[in-house]
């Protein structure tokens, strides 16, 4: 039996407006080494994943290539590429330098606390229909806003999820589907479930990732992240220590 071929592409592009700062978020520095580390790592140790596709902006290719490729000895990367204008640019450039393989692994650079287990539920569930994405049920009501900003709707809670990443399809149904979608607007795209979706018809899987899965967006989120890789610092020094 021929073993599965999965991708990870990493998207790591984004100019992190909301960061407040001249260094991108993705490029920022955790406890000593930059966001986008953490991603790769988990990656680079999974043995799901058997090439990474790193999606950057052209002026970062070689400080990504040189400054983390290469300094953290990230052999599974295989290429770093130019990304697009928007985030489904880069993802459609990352589809095509894909090299032959079954499944892809789409993944924020900016999310730095990606785990084996989440990689692991989210292939289990792709492999359900050929396409699944990470998420968490919300914790918060939602309320879904009219033109004039008032209150719409309120969808029931227990039924609402806030979409993370990885997001997993199988290579063939998502290359297709951003094919499909580019011959359209697609200013409203916002996550590759949505272009399967539309395009396909496929029913996209659930899996649960993680509470603490989150995205790099602002200021607040490094304290947050930071706090993070703190307790799991003291978790790992008293697990060592019975």
């Amino acid at each position: 039996m021929e073993k599965i071929k999965c991708t990870a592409i990493v998207l790591a592009a984004g100019q992190g407006k909301r960061m407040n700062s001249k260094i991108q978020k993705q490029f920022l520095m955790l406890q000593g080494r930059p966001v986008l580390y953490y991603s790769l790592r988990c990656f680079q140790e999974s043995p799901l994943i058997q090439e990474i596709i790193l999606v950057t902006g052209e002026e970062s290719i070689t400080y990504c290539a040189q400054e983390i490729v290469e300094k953290f000895e990230f052999t599974k990367v295989s290429k770093v590429i130019a990304g697009g204008k928007e985030r489904y640019d880069s993802v459609y450039e990352g589809l095509l330098a894909c090299g032959t393989c079954d499944y892809v692994f789409i993944h924020d650079g900016a999310r730095p606390f990606i785990t084996e287990d989440i990689l692991e539920r989210g292939f289990v569930g792709a492999q359900e229909t050929g396409a699944c994405v990470i998420g968490m049920p919300s914790k918060d009501t939602v309320k879904l806003a009219d033109p004039q900003g008032f209150v719409g709707e309120t969808p029931e809670r227990s039924r609402v999820w806030t979409i993370q990443t990885p997001q997993i399809f199988s290579y063939p149904l998502i290359r297709k589907a951003h094919e499909s979608i580019r011959c359209r607007d697609m200013s409203g795209i916002t996550d590759d479930a949505m272009v399967v979706e539309q395009e396909t018809g496929v029913k996209v899987r659930l899996e649960e990732g993680s509470y603490q899965n989150i995205k790099i967006t602002t200021p607040e989120d490094m304290a947050v992240a930071e706090a993070f890789l703190r307790q799991e610092k003291i978790c790992k020094k008293t697990k060592n220590m019975c």
